[in-house]
């Protein structure tokens, strides 16, 4: 079992914050007179770069690694917190200047080169919602719409980028609103065209699919509930149901301040947009709508599953229900946060750490608890500054706007600095929720699977003093996942510019999504009532940006990444059962898998070589491969994009734009068998993937043919 280097937490005016393990002795010493040296040079040389404490070496490494997590305070997250969280904070909206602010001035404050980047996007908000159902026994109910107890500075439940309007209908139930379960309504004989259609929303299908296949069936409206009813408070869950991401009104380009707007009459937004409205339903409300239902009985498929009974009807006819929505589109403008930490040897390289900041309420777990470790990251690496320590290469910390909406903040910066992200860019690190309960989870790129576990290595797990974060994760999960879901600012890092990325969070999921009740009073009393895993959570992300901006060579590892290829590939076989050739595929992973090991070797030879000579010839052959390393998963990028979704250009992860594809990674591919398409245009599609791995080959290998 590793030994984790965590420190002490102290505690905060309010809570009672214990400590978990004393750091070492030693490592406290170190930190003291550290501090000390640091501070005396600075006190005398006001104008001067302190010394630099650490030079490069493995010894020195750890000791800089034990010095950033001994600087740890979960009393100091616990203050950002309770901060941002203070009033909701949509996008848009005055509130979320409040928190523009604070994170500004809390890098600012802590001498980090900190700076806005503004742009103008389409946002949508509601104006009014009604719902009102009429029953077989003829009498009536106007439904309230709003989450229980709710403060009147909460915006509404709805649902952004829903059109306008108002649907009559009679009302059926359509489990999770996926193409199979309207194919089981079929086979029962019911049809919801011209109806309002109930959906409970799954794993598998977001909001906007739900709408999606809903609107192609022919349903004049959309009723969504969530099953976890907001943790038993009565929550209704908001969210955007636009398709795609990013500013609606600037496809494909940066939205800045006076550049081009296309018009809400063009294809090209109106595309983006759902033609019925939809709305959110508390449990509560959904459950009197399922009660009234006549007709056929459920599809057995569906029955005791969630909160469905076995006598569940799906309608139509016995209930009849009015929604109206007015709703407005507003152009706003959102603003992103960068500060940068400037590496003294490759300032040209850029680690990036983001985490959005705007929440449908208060956000207490989406996304605040990841803005607070972020804040503290900020401050950690700030003691660290003082005591003379510089990264190799440049970090930048990026606080986004309006993810909500659809990742449009973060979006819009990467579109507009795609070209440089493609030359410079080493990794993309993302926290969104960093505390949603317990256990560690994580999403990533292959090549940063290593890296990611030997970063879990070195911190104490927050429930176990006895083990480290990797201890719970290889016995609890131990699962990396694969980043081709759209859910989070990673996207347009990883699927648009195709920079390695990471995403990671606490807790698999949480009641109060979304809801009125996403807290900081819910987070104190149910997911991380001392803080101890939010620390975690900044230990390890923190850490990782350490690495990645420090080490000689990038950790890359691209034997995981050709390994993980090998298995995608034997899965694809396993699905195609004949109809195409996987052959294109098995050649192209051969052959990266041999250029995988000439990097493997080449990078352990470099790296020794780093920590025993330092002349410029090896300086300049490790920031080659460095290169090389970090413009292979550009390759996987294709510049016709997926079709459907031609935005998103990564052939190996990215999202399939059918919701019936059965695969998690070759969008393209997954997409082609779901629609059964002919065995040509299959195999085009494994052709484009294998030509897309070969260029990663290339790309890996360097030179030309």
């Amino acid at each position: 079992m590793s030994q984790p280097l965590t420190a002490t937490r102290p505690t905060t005016a309010g809570i009672s914050l214990s400590p978990l393990r004393q750091p070492p002795p030693l490592c406290t010493f170190l930190f003291i007179i550290v501090l000390i040296v640091a501070t005396f040079y600075t006190l005398h040389h006001p104008d001067a770069t302190p010394p630099l404490l650490f030079s490069r070496n493995t010894h020195n490494s750890l000791t800089l690694r034990r010095l950033f997590l001994s600087s740890a305070s979960n009393a100091t997250i616990s203050s950002y917190l309770r901060a941002l969280t203070r009033h909701p904070h949509l996008a848009g909206t005055k509130p979320s200047l409040d928190t523009l602010s604070y994170v500004t001035n809390h890098f600012q404050s802590l001498g980090l080169d900190t700076r806005l980047a503004e742009y103008e996007a389409l946002l949508s908000y509601p104006a009014h919602i009604s719902l009102a159902a009429r029953f077989s026994n003829n009498t009536t109910v106007e439904f309230d719409l709003n989450d229980v107890t709710a403060d009147d500075d909460v915006v509404r439940p709805y649902h952004a980028y829903s059109p306008s309007g108002s649907a009559q209908g009679s009302v059926v139930f359509v489990n999770h609103g996926e193409e199979r379960d309207y194919r089981a309504l079929e086979l029962i004989g019911v049809s919801v065209r011209g109806c309002v259609v109930l959906a409970r929303k799954g794993e598998s299908l977001g909001r906007g699919g739900i709408v999606k296949i809903a609107e192609a069936k022919g349903a004049l409206g959309v009723l969504i509930y969530a099953e976890n009813d907001g943790g038993g408070f009565g929550g209704v869950e908001r969210g955007t149901v636009m398709r795609g991401i990013g500013d609606p009104v600037s496809p494909g380009w940066p939205g800045v301040v006076g550049g081009e707007k296309l018009s809400l009459e063009d294809g090209e937004v109106t595309k983006r947009f759902p033609k019925i409205p939809s709305l959110p339903l508390s449990l509560r409300n959904a459950e009197i709508i399922l009660a009234s239902l006549g007709g056929a009985r459920a599809p057995v498929e569906w029955r005791n599953s969630g909160r469905v009974g076995s006598g569940q009807r799906v309608g139509s006819g016995q209930t009849v229900v009015n929604m109206t929505l007015q709703g407005e589109l507003k152009m706003k403008k959102v603003h992103n946060v960068v500060a940068t930490i400037r590496g003294s040897e490759e300032p040209d390289r850029y680690v990036i750490l983001g985490n959005h900041r705007d929440a449908w309420t208060y956000g207490a777990v989406d996304p605040n608890s990841g803005t607070s470790a972020l804040l503290d990251i900020g401050r950690r690496f700030s003691v660290l500054l003082k005591s003379g320590w510089r990264p190799r290469r440049t970090i930048l910390l990026c606080s986004w706007d309006a993810e909500e909406f659809g990742m449009i903040g973060s979006t819009e910066w990467v579109e507009e600095n795609v070209l440089n992200l493609g030359a410079s860019a080493v990794a993309y690190l993302n926290v969104d929720c960093a505390v949603q309960g317990s256990g560690f989870f994580a999403g990533a790129t292959p090549q940063l699977d290593g890296l990611l576990l030997e970063a879990l290595k070195l911190v104490q797990d927050p429930d176990d003093v006895a083990l480290t974060v990797e201890d719970t994760f290889k016995s609890q999960n131990n699962i990396i996942e694969r980043l081709s879901r759209v859910d989070s600012d990673f996207s347009g890092f990883l699927h648009h510019a195709g920079i390695p990325s990471i995403d990671m969070y606490y807790g698999a999921d949480y009641p109060v999504y979304h809801t009125a009740f996403d807290s900081y009073d819910w987070m104190i009393r149910n997911a991380d009532p001392l803080f101890h895993r939010h620390v975690a959570m900044a230990g390890v992300w923190g850490l990782l940006g350490i690495i990645l901006a420090d080490e000689p060579v990038i950790p890359f590892d691209y034997i995981s990444y050709a390994e993980q290829l090998q298995a995608h590939r034997d899965a694809l076989r396993k699905l195609l059962l004949g109809k195409a050739s996987v052959d294109p595929l098995s050649m192209a992973i051969q052959k990266f898998s041999l250029v995988a090991k000439e990097a493997a070797d080449e990078a352990k030879m470099l790296k020794e070589q780093a920590y025993s000579k330092n002349d410029a010839a090896a300086a300049g052959r490790r920031r080659e491969l460095n290169d090389r390393m970090m413009l292979a998963e550009r390759g996987f990028l294709d510049s016709q994009g997926i079709k459907g979704k031609e935005w998103f250009k990564h052939l190996v992860y990215g999202p399939a734009a059918e919701p019936e594809s059965k695969l998690g990674f070759f969008p393209g591919i997954a997409d082609a068998i779901a629609i059964n398409s002919s065995e040509g245009m299959i195999q085009h599609e494994i052709w484009r993937v294998a030509r897309a791995i070969q260029k990663a080959s290339r790309a890996l290998k360097g030179g030309f043919t």
